[in-house]
This record gives structure tokens, C-alpha cells and sequence, in this order.
């Protein structure tokens, strides 16, 4: 008899040492508790967290077989041992009620150690194999909220008392010596490392909503989210190593620590909506620390607070500029250059106002960041004289543009600083000017772990090329760098690396050179590429390829969730008609500029560029352009090659927002 206890202590023991591999992501294990209502009745574990309540009964039995609905040890039926359990179950679920807790969010599992038990559902209660038990639970997916996670574990805690108080011991090493053999004393235990663990969670959350998945923190990334620095930072990594989530959970983490407020910003306009909401479900506590804006709405904010308003007419302020280029440029050294307007209004809009240059001098010196054609200095004189008729036509006409409001906020901000902010993050950085970033590194200065920058250089899709060095921020030392994709499988890295293999680029750290590299250990089926003789027929297999990922999930068995499908395209015409085609098909559709992280029972349709920092099961990207992805295109000249370059790059962000799925057609 003492020989039985001592067995099933240990293979509970080692069963506990494996789950507590989920206490760092939100788990609590409550080890040999006392049954409700019993004195000397236990259950051996109960697990708590993001996935529910899991009741665990470890069995260390040499042999067992399941037949007729009973459950035999050898020549005994101990099916009694179940209903056992089931019993438990039901009436935790039915005091867990009480509490609003729906009974789906409690489960039961035997877990027989050492035993490959075929996966058997008996009273509810699920029996299988210790190794298989711990992936299962791991694939539960995240159901609760922390602070639902938090109610339920008091209320456990209640339900459940400890025999003693005091610290449980988990076994790290080997067994202590009994009194006879070990291997006559107790079966193999198939415990599974933290990897595989880790991997049987990525799993889990795989098969939930996609916005579960984006606010998943992978157990490698929670120490750079608490890492503190003593001054401005840099977290950066290849696409896909989870920059954005980290950035998201880091904003938690200090609005914790500091009391806040937390200002998180990025250039995109969707996606501080979309990290608003995830932050409500992910860490409810710090919702009101925790300020979103883009950049843009930010600088309106801060000017509306002081009774200024800069109103915005980016239209206006383009045709402008047409109006300007054809009468002062077109004709000149810049027309031979490059004759569209659209290259020069981008580099005057970018590289001269997001600098915030007010001087010919401060551009006659300026690196060409990021440009293929040196310009002499009667080009750039070219280019001064440009820059300075267009501001007179928005003068004149009263109209300002997107880089006047940005401009028109930095100056008042010198005027009159705000000191409110403890930190803030800045996610996509690299799309940033040099004069946003300046701006909002007036918030906080240097402080420790005030200025928090996220982002990949090889993701940078607009022009301008600055560096941190010209908005006056110094991150020396305090450059992290992120070498893990848990996003893409590698089919779809490769794939989409090999778009952009030749192409080189500034960070804004300065250096020029090739991209961060990222190992990707998840293995996918290949990205589907195809050119189409027609756009019908492109509309056509997208329609079909959609119905085809639908179908796939209801046969896995995960739901047909049409909100993990992403649809991007390069120009928002073309986003257009794909989610007319869809819609026409009956598939419903949503606009990423409509979409602010809930879940939704709609394909999502996009520019890539509003895409940027989300993250999709499937994406389809639409209309591609032949030349963009057809080996052995030549650029006509470099203010073109500069061009496609961009292009390349904004195709590749959204090939990688793709974690499992990839199709691009080409028409």
C-alpha cells in the first residue's frame, strides 16, 4: 500500500513539474487540495489560468485499457475512479457558476503516466496519456481575461483548501532512493520540456480568434517586456519576432510600474484602435494608463488642448503641388531626373519637411538616405526653390498639409513641454520622420525606459530615410534585437524574403547594410503564386481560394473564422474591387479602416499599408503588379528603381503578415 502512495506522489509530482512551465504565462497550479466538502479526499492538481480551470488526476498504473465504456487496471475495473472525478467535475462547475463561469471554461482530465492511452472522453472527463494530457491543456487557447483568471482563482482557492499551508516541492532532479529499485518503484514518466510545451501553446492560440494571437506573449519575450534601460530604447527584429506585441504588453508592464499614463503611438492610423482593444482584454487593469494615437491625431490633440488647429486638406495640398511641379519643375533639371510629381512632392514632404529643415544650408549638406542618384548642388538648389514655392501656394491658398500639422505641434511643444507622460512607445518606427520623433522624445527626454522605439528597418515603405541621430535620440547601448519569428512558417519567410533578397536599406540607426535575420522553426505548406491572363479570373480563384480556407477549418474542426483572413492590396482601388468580388460571391467583407480589433465574422480587406502591424491566419494579396514580383525586371533609371524598391518592400510587409497561409496573384 505504501509502495501504491508513493508511486502515484511521485507521477503527481512530475506531472506538476511540467505544468508549472505555464506559470509565467498567467497559470496557477494548485498541487494535492482537498476535495469540497472532505476531509481526507484530494485532488491531486488543479490548473487555473487564460485557458480555464483544468482539474488533473494523475494515475501511475502499470496498464490499462478502455472498452464498453470502463476503464480496467489490469483485471480491475476502476471505472468507479472516473465517476469519481466526474462527480468533482460537475459540481465545480456548478459552484464555479456562481461566479458567471460558463461550465465549458472547467474540464477534467486522467492523466496515466507513462501510458500512450488512446484520447478517451468517459463522464465528461477527458483520459489520456500525461504527455498528451500536458498538450492538450496547453492547446486550450486563451478564453480569460486576467482579471477574470484572478476572480476564478480565489474562488478555487475557497473551493479547493490546501492541507497545509507552507510551499509545494516540485522534484527538479531525480527520485529519491526508496526502499527497493527505481525502476521496479515507479513506471517512466513522459514529462515534456518547456519547448515543447511552449510549442503545443503557440498551438493552441493558432486555433483561436486571431486577435487572441496577436496578443499572445511568446514565454521568450516576457523578460524584454519587464527589462528596464536607462534611457531612451530600441526593441527591433525581422518580421514576424512579435516587436508589436511586446511593445503592447511592455505599455502594461509600465503603466504598472509608473501609474502612468502610457502614450502608445505608431504612424498608422488602424492600429492604435486595434492595441486599444487588445489591451482590454489582455490586461484590463491599466486601461485607463494607457493612451493610443497615431502620430497625426496626437499632434491634432495637443494643438485643439492650446485653442490651435491646423486643418489638414491632403488633397488640396497635392493638387497644389501638381500645380507648382508643372509651372516651376517639370521643365527643369528635377523633370529630367524624374518627370512625376508624386517622386518630388514625397521627397519635399518627407525628406525636407520631416526634417523640418528652414535653411538651404541644413539641406545642402543632408545625407541622400535611402536614394539610388546622388543630387549635385544646383539639383538641390532645384529642389530648395520647389520646396519653397509650394509652401508659398499653401500659404496663399490657407491650406496646410500632413507634415504642417506634425511641424505646427513640434513648435508649440518647445514653447510650452508637456510633462505628463512617464513613457511612451513608439511601435513602427521606422516609418517615423525625424521631426515625430523629436516631437515625442519631448515628452519624456532621457529618462529611464522613457522613450521606447519598436520597429524593423526593412519594413520602412515610406520615403525619407532619417535617422535617429538627425531627431537628436541616442539609444547606444540599448538596442535590442529580436531573432525568433513565431508568426511565419518558414515557407512563407523564405518566400517572401526572396522578394526583397538584393535590396538594402538605412536604418535609422544609421547603418546601411542587409536585414536582421530571424530563425523560423514552424514549417507550413508553400505560399501559392499565380499570374492570371484576366483580372476576372484572378477575382474568380480568390473567391474560390477563400471558400477553400473556410472549408479547411470546418473540416480541422476550428470554425470558419472569415476575421483570420486578411485581403491586402498595394492601392486601395484595388482593395476595393477585391471585396466587391468577395461580397458579390456572399462572403462578407470589413474595411481595415473600419476594423478595431474586435472579432469579426468578415474577411478583412486593406491597403497593405493600414495592415501594417496586424497580423492575419490566411492573407491573399490581390492585383499584384507583374514587375514587382517577375525575376529579371530592369529599372528604367534610379529615381525608378527607388520607386519599385519601396514597392518591394510594402509587398514583403504583407506577404509576412501571414502566420500560416499565403496566396499572391499577379494581374
Amino acid at each position: 500500500m505504501a509502495h501504491n502512495f508513493e508511486t502515484a506522489a511521485w507521477s503527481e509530482q512530475r506531472l506538476a513539474g511540467t505544468l508549472i512551465e505555464l506559470e509565467p504565462l498567467g497559470y496557477t497550479l494548485l498541487a494535492d487540495r482537498r476535495r469540497p466538502g472532505s476531509v481526507r479526499g484530494n485532488v491531486d492538481l488543479v490548473l487555473v489560468g487564460p485557458s480555464g480551470v483544468v482539474l488533473v488526476d494523475a494515475k501511475a498504473w502499470r496498464e490499462v485499457s478502455i472498452s464498453g465504456g470502463r476503464v480496467w487496471r489490469g483485471d480491475e475495473d476502476a471505472t468507479a475512479e472516473i465517476e469519481r472525478l466526474a462527480d468533482l467535475l460537475h459540481a465545480t462547475q456548478g459552484e464555479l457558476a456562481e461566479i458567471g463561469l460558463a461550465p465549458g471554461e472547467v474540464r477534467a482530465v486522467v492523466a496515466f503516466t507513462g501510458l500512450d492511452v488512446p484520447r478517451t472522453e468517459l463522464f465528461g472527463v477527458t483520459l489520456l496519456g500525461d504527455a498528451a494530457a500536458v498538450t492538450e491543456i496547453a492547446r486550450l487557447g486563451r478564453r480569460l481575461s486576467p482579471s477574470r483568471v484572478a476572480e476564478v482563482r480565489s474562488a478555487l482557492e475557497r473551493l479547493f483548501p490546501p492541507y497545509a499551508t507552507g510551499p509545494v516541492t516540485l522534484p527538479t532532479a531525480s527520485v529519491p532512493d526508496p526502499v527497493m529499485p527505481v525502476e521496479e518503484f515507479t513506471p517512466e514518466v513522459a514529462s515534456l520540456s518547456a519547448d515543447q510545451i511552449q510549442d503545443a501553446l503557440l498551438e493552441g492560440m493558432r486555433r483561436a480568434p486571431i486577435e487572441e494571437w496577436m496578443a499572445f506573449l511568446h514565454p521568450g519575450q516576457a523578460r524584454l517586456v519587464r527589462r528596464q534601460f536607462n534611457g531612451p530604447s530600441r526593441i527591433r527584429g525581422a518580421a514576424g519576432t512579435g516587436k508589436t506585441v511586446v511593445a503592447l504588453h511592455r505599455a502594461a508592464h509600465l503603466a504598472r510600474l509608473t501609474g502612468g499614463p502610457v502614450l502608445v503611438t505608431t504612424f498608422v492610423r488602424t492600429l492604435p484602435q486595434v492595441l486599444e482593444t487588445l489591451l482590454h482584454r489582455l490586461a484590463p487593469d491599466v486601461v485607463g494608463r494607457v493612451e493610443f494615437r497615431s502620430v497625426h491625431g496626437f499632434a491634432s490633440e495637443v494643438l485643439a488642448s492650446r485653442g490651435a488647429r491646423v486643418e489638414v486638406d491632403a488633397e488640396a495640398a497635392s493638387r497644389i503641388f501638381d500645380k507648382v511641379w508643372r509651372e516651376r519643375g517639370q521643365e527643369g533639371p528635377l523633370g529630367a531626373i524624374d518627370p512625376a510629381a508624386r517622386y518630388w512632392y514625397e521627397k519635399i514632404s518627407s525628406v525636407l519637411k520631416g526634417r523640418g529643415l528652414s535653411k538651404f544650408e541644413q539641406y545642402a549638406g543632408l545625407a541622400r538616405h535611402g536614394r539610388r542618384r546622388a543630387l549635385n548642388v544646383d539639383q538641390r538648389v532645384a529642389v530648395w526653390e520647389l520646396y519653397v514655392a509650394y509652401e508659398n501656394a499653401l500659404r496663399a491658398h490657407g491650406i496646410a498639409d500632413w507634415q504642417d500639422l506634425i511641424l505646427e505641434a513640434a513648435a508649440s511643444l518647445r514653447e510650452t513641454p508637456i510633462d505628463r507622460y512617464r513613457a511612451v512607445i513608439v511601435d513602427e518606427v521606422q516609418d517615423l520622420s525625424a521631426v515625430m520623433i523629436r516631437m515625442l522624445h519631448s515628452l519624456v527626454g532621457d529618462i529611464p525606459d522613457g522613450l521606447n522605439l519598436v520597429g524593423d528597418g526593412q519594413q520602412t515603405i515610406y520615403p525619407g530615410g532619417s535617422t535617429l541621430a538627425e531627431a537628436g535620440v541616442s539609444i547606444a547601448g540599448r538596442s535590442v534585437v529580436l531573432t525568433t519569428n513565431y508568426r511565419n512558417t518558414a515557407e512563407i519567410a523564405d518566400f517572401a524574403q526572396y522578394l526583397v533578397r538584393n535590396d538594402t536599406h538605412t536604418d535609422i540607426e544609421g547603418a546601411t547594410g542587409p536585414a536582421d535575420v530571424a530563425e523560423t522553426p514552424r514549417r507550413g505548406p508553400r505560399p501559392v503564386h499565380t499570374v492570371f491572363p484576366s483580372r476576372a479570373v484572378h477575382d474568380k480563384s480568390l473567391v474560390e481560394r477563400v471558400r477553400r480556407i473556410i472549408a479547411a477549418a470546418e473540416e480541422r474542426g476550428d470554425g470558419a473564422r472569415l476575421g483570420d483572413i486578411g485581403v491586402l492590396a498595394l492601392y486601395a482601388w484595388h482593395a476595393r474591387e477585391a471585396a466587391e468580388a468577395l461580397e458579390e460571391a456572399g462572403i462578407p467583407t470589413i474595411d481595415l479602416t473600419e476594423y478595431d480589433g474586435t472579432p469579426v465574422d468578415a474577411v478583412k480587406v486593406g491597403t497593405i499599408k493600414r495592415a501594417k502591424g496586424l497580423e492575419f491566419a490566411e492573407v491573399l494579396i490581390v492585383r499584384t503588379p507583374p514587375y514587382l514580383v517577375q525575376s529579371g525586371s530592369v529599372p528604367v533609371d534610379d529615381a525608378s528603381d527607388e520607386r519599385t524598391m519601396l514597392q518591394r518592400r510594402e509587398l514583403f510587409v504583407g506577404m509576412t503578415r501571414a502566420r500560416d497561409g499565403l496566396w499572391v496573384g499577379v494581374a
